[in-house]
């Protein structure tokens, strides 16, 4: 059964009528009878009877045409979906990010896209994450584009780098650290260490950190989010190592600057490279690689 065939079953009922029904299709009569007669075999049941010159709907066609109806008013609803979603001047945008880039980057990335009166019609969904979760539902087609780390070996993703962030050592006010304005990998290898997850990008630059200074970290508690981390830290449970973020400031914790040859982190901007992008996104996609290029 194809799509013809419930236009032309939804229009016969409407319709009563063969000749009236064909001519309003533009199909000949005996195309029509054809192809009801095919939806009936198919469905093992007849879907209209004679009453005179004109055809009614038996009890079955009754019952199919609710769900034909349905069906076609789904199917059309979504053709308008997507053609709003692909609209020159709206259109929508699904980003995704890591949770440190929600309080500053992504609003003001945003605000500077929608200030430009051509973009006012497009709309954003947004959602967080950590790196791996983020380009695994890139992949699924739930986001178009993504602001993460870089991940290996992801051959149909593009990553472009964006945005550099500053990473710092967080302790709490009563730390021994505290003190100090810089701190260095030596200096808090002796305390217990509140990190990411394996699944986040920053947790692979923390290991890398470790490995290069040949010290292994103590880690003792492992979180997504960096605010459950200064929480942590704020409760004298340990001290972290986290991307400069303002929402810190929020806890009772002292920031510390790490002096270490790699106290930065990259953000790329990940999207794939074979998949259409609906020019709403492309536009957007532009405006970013072309603002973090200045």
């Amino acid at each position: 059964m194809n799509l013809n065939q419930l236009y032309y079953f939804k229009t016969l009922a409407e319709l009563e009528h063969y000749t009236r029904a064909s001519e309003k299709l533009n199909i000949s009569q005996p195309t029509l009878s054809h192809s009801i007669a095919a939806m009936e075999n198919e469905l093992g049941a007849n879907l209209f009877e004679k009453q005179g010159r004109n055809v009614v709907l038996t009890k079955y066609g009754r019952i199919y045409l609710f769900y034909v109806e349905n069906a076609l008013t789904q199917l059309e609803l979504g053709k308008n979906q997507i053609e709003r979603l692909i609209a020159v001047g709206g259109g929508h945008v699904g980003l995704a990010y890591m949770t440190s880039l929600g309080t500053n980057f992504v609003p003001e990335i945003i605000a500077g896209f929608l200030n430009d009166p051509q973009n006012k019609n497009i709309s954003f969904a947004c959602y967080e994450g950590n790196t791996k979760t983020l380009i695994y539902n890139l992949k699924r087609e739930k986001y178009d584009l993504v602001f993460c780390s870089m991940l290996e070996n992801e051959t149909d993703v593009e990553f472009i780098p964006v945005y550099e962030q500053g990473l710092v050592v967080i302790v709490p006010e009563n730390h021994t650290l505290a003190t100090k304005k810089k701190v260095t990998i030596q200096d808090i290898c002796p305390y217990p260490l509140i990190c990411y997850t394996k699944e986040s990008g920053m947790r692979r630059i923390i290991d890398d950190l470790f490995a290069k200074a040949q010290i292994m970290p103590n880690i003792l508690c492992q979180f997504e989010d960096v605010n459950s981390m200064a929480g942590l830290v704020a409760a004298n449970q340990g001290i972290a190592i986290i991307t400069d973020n303002p929402s810190i400031q929020n806890y009772n914790v002292v920031k510390l600057n790490f002096d270490t040859a790699y106290s930065k982190r990259m953000v790329y901007l990940a999207y794939m490279v074979n998949r259409y992008l609906p020019p709403a996104v492309e536009k957007f996609k532009d405006y970013i690689v072309n603002i973090t290029k200045k």
